[in-house]
Formats: C-alpha cells, structure tokens, sequence
C-alpha cells in the first residue's frame, strides 16, 4: 500500500459543502431582497461608488458626439442663415413691388373716377390631400363651415384663381379647380377688353377659351382676368394665359387653348375668399316672372 504523508496545512470544508453553502446563502439574499427590500441600501451605496466611474468611462465618447454635434449644428446654421438672408432680400423686393403696383392702380382708379374694389376678407387654409379620381380636378382643404367657409367661395393663390368650394364639411372643403370639365370662369382679355369664358378640359396644364369667333381680337400671350360678372369672383385676378389659337374658317367658332396662371398642380397653401362682395341679392324666380308679365301687360 501507498502511503501519502499528512498535508501540512489542515484542509478546509469539502467542494460539495462550499457549494452547497453559498448556493444558499445567494438564494437566501434573492428572497431577502425581494420580500423585504433589505439589500436596496447596499445596492445604492455601492451605485454611489461606481457611478463616477461609470461617467469616466463614458466620458470619451459623451465629448467625442457633442464635439461632432457642434460642428455639424454650426455648419447648418450658416447654411440656414445663409438662406434666410437671400429669401429676405426676395420677400422685400416683391413687397416693394406690390406696393408700387397698388399704389399706382389707387391712383388710377382716382383719375378714372372708378369706385375702388370693395376688399373680401379671406381664409388661410392648407391643401390636405387630392382625390384618386382620374376623370376630376379637386382637391382638398383643412377649413369648412366651422371656420366660414361656403360652397361657391373663391380660392385663390399668390398667383391668381385657383378654383371654386363645391362641398363643405365641418372641418374640411372640396375645391374644385379650374382645370376640372366642370368648371368655368368668366373672363376678360386684359389687352382688348373681350369677355368670355374658359372651361377646363381635365387636366391640370391647359383650359379652353370656347365660343370666341374666328375674327375675334385675341393673340398668344393675352392675359385672361376674371371679369367679375358672375359675383363669385373678383375682377382683375389672373386666370390664364393664351398659348395656342386654330382659327378655321370652316367653323365659327376658334379653338383657343390657354395655360393656366395659378399653380394649380403645384400649389399648397390657398386664400378662400369671402362670398361679400357688394353685389345686390338676384331675384327669383317668381319675382322675375311676374316682372316679366308686368312689362308685357305695359307693352299690350
């Protein structure tokens, strides 16, 4: 038989009972300190201890994304003012010429004697979305009758005439635009004075100038305005401009196209102007009718 001499350093407990011993101790802590909350001291101290190290360690790459931050945040705010500065310069220009314009139209109107236009209130409003409808032109705006807004109103952009309110909702209202087949426009040629009207043809790049005769004084380039007979909207706002004329002498009427003057497909913020627009009520029907009759009997 071997035989091992004693150790000469007195062992301690077995593996097994060490293991044992501490497994129980940790499972003993896990209960102690969820049913009774003992260990939440220690565990806040000992967060106290470690928490500057913890920002120590952070710390390169916290000074590493603000010093990026900051270049990246200067370069953009140059750029921005940048920006700003010339779009100021173009906003003070078209102001001043705006000016210059009313002022000389007022001053116009005086030396004709011309009553001056009775202003309309208007309505900010913001294009929502268009309707998925292929054969129409409409869209639609985050204002209706809760904020004024009437069916037959006006709608206008910084350009000229935009459209017409067709339906109202509570909080939203249909336009249709000028382009749409089912909308006209009474017009007149700001160079000779013609009236007339336009119709749209269903898309949103061209109108049609219907029932002018051949030999009527109009060119390419003659700028359409509304003519402010039909009481919805105000005389003197951009409609279109004459892009294409057919005159043929087989027909009696010309075919004239025309290229709208607001941006109808482009636009996205419009003016609902107000139906006052000083015009006196129309009669009915059976006021006319018996005027009509009236005046035949005065006749006979």
């Amino acid at each position: 038989m071997e035989y091992a001499p004693p150790p000469f350093f007195k062992h301690g407990p077995s593996l097994l009972t060490r293991f044992a011993f501490f497994s129980l101790l940790s499972i003993t802590l896990l209960v102690a300190d969820v049913r009774f909350g003992y260990l939440h001291v220690v565990q806040q101290a000992v967060g106290v201890v470690i928490y500057p190290l913890q920002r120590l360690a952070t710390l390169p790459g916290t000074l590493a994304q603000r010093i990026g931050e900051f270049f990246v945040t200067h370069a953009r705010l140059e750029r921005e003012n940048e920006q700003l500065k010339r779009q100021t310069l173009l906003d003070a220009a078209v102001l001043q010429n705006q000016q210059a314009v009313a002022a000389e139209n007022q001053h116009l109107r005086e030396m004709l004697g011309l009553r001056g236009r009775i202003p309309r209130d208007a309505i900010g409003a913001e294009i929502v979305y268009a309707p998925r409808d292929p054969f129409t032109r409409r869209v639609v705006v985050d204002k209706g009758f809760q904020h004024g807004v009437k069916a037959g109103q006006a709608v206008v952009d910084h350009i000229g005439v935009v459209g017409q309110v067709t339906r109202v909702f509570p909080w939203l209202s249909e336009v249709t635009l000028v382009t749409d087949k089912e909308q006209a426009v009474p017009i007149q040629v700001l160079r000779s004075g013609l009236r007339g009207v336009t119709f749209g043809i269903g898309y949103d790049g061209a109108l049609e100038l219907r029932f002018m005769p051949v030999n009527a004084d109009i060119q390419n380039g003659d700028v359409l305005v509304t003519s402010g007979l039909d009481g919805t909207y105000p005389s003197g706002l951009p409609v279109a401009v004459v892009s294409n004329i057919e005159r043929n002498a087989a027909y009696a009427f010309a075919r004239i196209t025309c290229t709208p003057a607001a941006a109808v497909g482009n636009f996205g913020q419009v003016l609902i102007l107000s139906g006052d627009d000083g015009f006196p009520a129309m009669p009915s029907t059976q006021e006319a009718g018996g005027k009509a009759r009236k005046a035949r009997k005065g006749g006979e």
